[in-house]
């Protein structure tokens, strides 16, 4: 898997956030969730394009991860919560 970082700002298709891009920004900071949109991070290579739930934590090596579900094609992806995210939707890691 190859990492393409891709700084780009989006509006949350989800709870319609306007959400600043970094370059490694996955999710919306406040719902938490996404868009299947990569095949490799960052590529924007995948066509299914559908919103990816979040629906597990887990603390893995120190930090906290979010895993998302695409409600489209159900797959699955692991990745960061960053600073600024919204704590009070972060239930307690099962892994």
């Amino acid at each position: 898997m190859t990492f393409k970082r891709t700084k780009e700002n989006f509006i949350c298709e989800h709870c319609g956030e306007t959400v600043v891009g970094n370059g490694y920004t996955n999710h919306c900071p406040v719902c938490l969730w996404s868009k299947h949109v990569d095949i490799d991070p960052g590529d924007r290579a995948e066509a299914c394009s559908g919103m990816m739930e979040p629906i597990d934590t887990r603390i893995k090596n120190k930090e906290l991860g979010i895993r998302q579900r695409c409600i489209k094609c159900g797959f699955e992806r692991w990745n960061r919560i960053e600073k600024g995210d919204n704590q009070e939707l972060l239930t307690t890691p099962t892994q």
